[in-house]
């Protein structure tokens, strides 16, 4: 008999679990990308990319529309990206908080170091 997946089982399922330990294992992005592409058509993957930008973009502020217009994704897909991110499981907010906090922490860390730089330049120019 197939698995099928509810609200209430699909974090509990032995199917899940594997899944998601088969991803903990890659060590890298290279690693994922062939698990992913072992694991999921060209559709499938071209589908998920989809979502994550849908999603970045939704984070970033813009409208469904200019989203829809961005990406080629249709509103429906929007609107169920942005009700998953309202009402999901808190993913795609934690993945795009810790990106954009990496991203502020980088340009943080370059405005430090821009100084320096800029003096050893000038000098090694002279």
């Amino acid at each position: 008999m197939k698995l099928r997946f509810s609200e209430r089982n699909w974090r509990s399922s032995p199917q899940f679990r594997g899944l998601c330990d088969a991803f903990s294992s890659c060590n890298n992005e290279e690693e994922i990308a062939n698990l992913l592409r072992d694991i999921g058509t060209l559709s499938e993957l071209q589908s998920w990319s989809e979502r994550l930008e849908v999603a970045k973009q939704l984070f970033q502020g813009k409208t469904y529309r200019q989203i829809a217009e961005n990406t080629g994704a249709s509103t429906t897909t929007v609107t169920r990206v942005a009700r998953f991110m309202e009402e999901g499981s808190g993913g795609y907010k934690k993945y795009f908080s810790a990106k954009d906090s990496s991203k502020l922490s980088r340009e943080v860390e370059h405005k430090r170091s821009e100084p320096a730089l800029k003096g050893y330049l000038s000098r090694a120019q002279k």
